[in-house]
């Protein structure tokens, strides 16, 4: 009997040991990357998504390691931002080195901050006028000092300065939809609806003259900002793209895509363009140094240092628009190649592990891959899906998820109206780090694919009751890598 006991204490002291000695599955190191705090959720790879419901709105945490939404003791916890409640939030501003996010909300029109260390909502962080265009018409500048709000209804352009006591701005300027901002908040350009011209804001000095050439100033007495209409030929600007030196500004100029002539990439000088210079004739000197047409379109763009990635679409003599990823040496200022990638509005371009690069958009059920399908066409050429992975090494071509309705290959995991070709609109898209995923908003849900294959990862533990609208990897090492 006593031998017995003698085993028993033996067998509970090495349990117990084992037990002391197991795996601690939510483990961080001593000195965390760059010294950020822990989360209270103990996820290391943290990813944000937006929602929207029939109440409200919200932000969920996901685990982006395990593909979880919940705590892996206990299947019924999950994780949110505290105390968050904006009516359709998106797009969600990232910006992980400074342990931050903003979040704008299109229902109510709030602006949120984020606090990332903490897994709680700062506040507002700013008060904004009037609703904002999205996705470009919202901005926060990288010190976090300053919002941007491009307001296309009141044709507005509001300038906040944050603080103790906010000081705010609105610069007329009709159909202003968007407003981009330098990495070191010193060239801010605007652009309109439909316009051919880009204005950028200029900053007084105390008791200055309003400029030559200003289309406005606020306030109209003792002016501090003024916008002037920078000088050169543009066709239907979408977007500035900044080189990664910032001594440029790659225009997107979107043409016949938004009923203009000419697609293609203008190359913007920025030194005497920052918010100090202040213009002293009008018009100014003409900073555009040269103009790349890219016949396969420009809505949206992304660069490695050397080459500069161009997604837009192309009128085909059919009579469908066509989707296009090209390639632009910057070295040479010319286009190296065109592939075909899915159709629709682009508006999402990312880099991922195994030397990939994502591209997202939106509306791609009425262009050239749907008309094959359409006509019965079995292979990738038909697939109209909005997600569209490139293989940089092999410059090949994978629209993601790899379906077709003529095939009968179907969807893994239909969003909820049970479409088993098609998960609509690509809204949210972004790099799970060195763990070879991706994740999305895509058709109102969250999918996540791996970046070695394009195969799509099991989404029954990811989903989030309600609408996704936006992502972000919340722990990206960078701002630029998401």
């Amino acid at each position: 009997m006593k031998r017995k006991l003698y085993v028993f204490a033996a067998l509970t002291a090495v349990a117990l040991v084992l037990s002391a000695c197991g795996v601690r599955y939510y483990k961080f190191p001593q000195y965390t990357y760059a010294g950020r705090p822990i989360p209270p959720s103990k996820f290391a790879y943290r990813v944000l998504a937006s929602y929207t419901s029939t109440l409200s709105g919200g932000l969920q945490i996901l685990d982006g390691q395990r593909d979880l939404r919940n705590n892996i003791f206990d299947a019924n916890s999950s994780y949110t931002i505290s105390g968050y409640s904006g009516n359709s939030p998106s797009p969600i501003l990232n910006f992980p080195e400074q342990v931050a996010g903003y979040v704008y909300a299109q229902g109510d029109g709030s602006l949120a901050a984020i606090d990332y260390g903490g897994e709680k909502t700062g506040g507002a962080a700013a008060t904004l006028i009037n609703r904002t265009a999205v996705p470009d018409g919202i901005k926060v500048s990288t010190d976090q000092t300053m919002v941007y709000s491009a307001q296309e209804t009141a044709g507005q352009l509001q300038v906040v300065i944050r603080g103790a006591t906010q000081a705010s701005y609105s610069l007329n300027l009709p159909n202003v939809n968007r407003v981009f901002v330098n990495q070191g908040n010193t060239v801010v350009l605007a652009m309109q609806r439909n316009g051919n011209n880009i204005y950028r804001l200029v900053k007084l000095n105390s008791n200055q003259a309003v400029p030559p050439g200003s289309v406005d100033c606020q306030p109209y007495q003792l002016p501090v900002y003024c916008l002037v209409k920078v000088t050169g030929s543009f066709d239907r600007p979408v977007g500035a793209y900044f080189s990664n030196d910032g001594s440029q500004a790659y225009i997107l100029n979107c043409g016949p895509e938004c009923g203009g002539t000419t697609a293609g990439v203008g190359f913007l000088n920025l030194s005497n363009l920052t918010i100090y210079n202040i213009p002293t004739v009008s018009p100014e000197p003409n900073y555009l140094s040269q103009t790349v047409a890219v016949p396969g379109g420009v809505t949206a763009a992304l660069t490695d240092g050397s080459t500069l990635y161009l997604s837009g679409q192309q009128f085909l003599a059919d009579g469908y628009w066509s989707g296009n990823l090209s390639t632009l040496n910057l070295s040479t200022k010319t286009v190296t190649g065109k592939y075909s990638i899915s159709d629709g509005y682009h508006t999402k371009m990312l880099f991922g592990d195994d030397n990939t690069l994502w591209v997202g958009s939106q509306s791609c059920a009425n262009g050239e891959r749907a008309h094959q399908a359409d006509l019965g066409n079995a292979t990738q050429a038909a697939n109209y899906n909005c997600l569209t992975r490139f293989d940089r090494s092999a410059s090949s071509v994978q629209i993601v998820p790899s379906v077709n309705r003529n095939a009968n290959t179907t969807v893994k995991y239909p969003n909820q109206d049970y479409n088993l070709y098609y998960y609509g609109d690509l809204t949210g898209l972004c790099w799970v780090q060195s763990l070879h995923k991706v994740y999305t908003a895509y058709g109102g849900q969250i999918h996540a694919f791996n970046t070695s294959d394009g195969s799509e990862i099991n989404n029954s533990q990811i989903t989030i009751q309600g609408t996704v609208l936006d992502v972000a990897f919340m722990d990206a090492l960078t701002n630029f890598d998401n």
